[in-house]
């Protein structure tokens, strides 16, 4: 488990650091629109990308056991985004539904543009985790990053685009005795316009207490594959927790992930 992990690292810290192979002329080539469509976030981890000014995304999650999640984002400005979600639990199932315990609310300010020899930074705030919510401990199965910082590299080669992405956070969910900051890395590829992949690895130092029902000490690996219907609409089948980070489970989750962005 742990060479999967260094081996994610090592990857990421290829791309970014070998950014200096790609000519300027080739990043034109792309153009504009190829940039807005850029992720926002891999899975659970955000990047370093923002909304444009005046655009907005409408995503939809549905997680194990019937969960459903709403979220809605805007960008204020070219460098800042805020936005809101809200969800519940066996929303699609036969048994009674359950709510979440409130209105999340997320806001990302991009720091300094990704430019030839220099990385995009960004820092944000977000009380969203994932899947199901534990009312005893008072968080989410996958915990909400919280306050954190990450930094974004990008290469392009004509249609084709791979990013590197890398951070570190502090989660406000601290009722579970666990504490600590977290970092987390992962990578974003298009192999063409209309399908790419998302691979993130969370470390979860702040999710690794022995005494807990959820971490186990391996971090979380997490992966998507995603069709790019238009570039508003994209659908995604994610596959969390592939490593078999927690316990009582015998397998990794599956879920879908649908996003749709207006640009004006």
């Amino acid at each position: 488990m742990l060479k999967k992990a260094v081996m994610i690292l090592i990857i990421t810290a290829i791309m970014m650091g070998s950014s200096d192979i790609i000519k300027a002329q080739e990043v034109e080539q792309v153009g504009q629109t190829y940039f807005d469509i850029q992720p926002r976030y891999l899975i659970d981890a955000p990047t370093a990308w923002t909304l444009p000014r005046g655009a907005f995304d409408f995503v939809t999650r549905v997680y194990p056991e019937g969960g459903v999640l709403g979220m809605v984002a805007i960008g204020l400005t070219n460098h800042f985004m805020i936005g809101i979600s809200y969800g519940g639990d066996r929303i699609l199932s036969e048994q009674q539904a359950r709510r979440g315990p409130r209105l999340e609310f997320n806001a990302k300010l991009k720091l300094v543009d990704e430019q030839y020899y220099f990385p995009a930074i960004a820092i944000g705030l977000t009380t969203q985790g994932y899947d199901s919510w534990d009312s005893g401990l008072k968080r989410y199965t996958y915990k909400s990053k919280g306050f954190y910082g990450v930094i974004t590299r990008s290469l392009y080669f004509y249609k084709w685009s791979i990013g590197g992405h890398a951070g570190v956070n502090y989660s406000m969910e601290t009722d579970d005795n666990d504490d600590d900051p977290n970092f987390f890395v992962g990578m974003d590829t298009r192999f063409n316009p209309s399908f790419g992949l998302v691979m993130e690895y969370d470390f979860a130092l702040n999710d690794n207490k022995a005494n807990q029902s959820y971490g186990r000490g391996r971090g979380y690996l997490n992966l998507g594959l995603q069709w790019i219907y238009s570039e508003n609409l994209s659908i995604e089948i994610l596959l969390k927790n592939l490593l078999n980070n927690r316990r009582g489970v015998n397998s990794f989750s599956r879920g879908i992930r649908l996003t749709y962005v207006e640009y004006i």
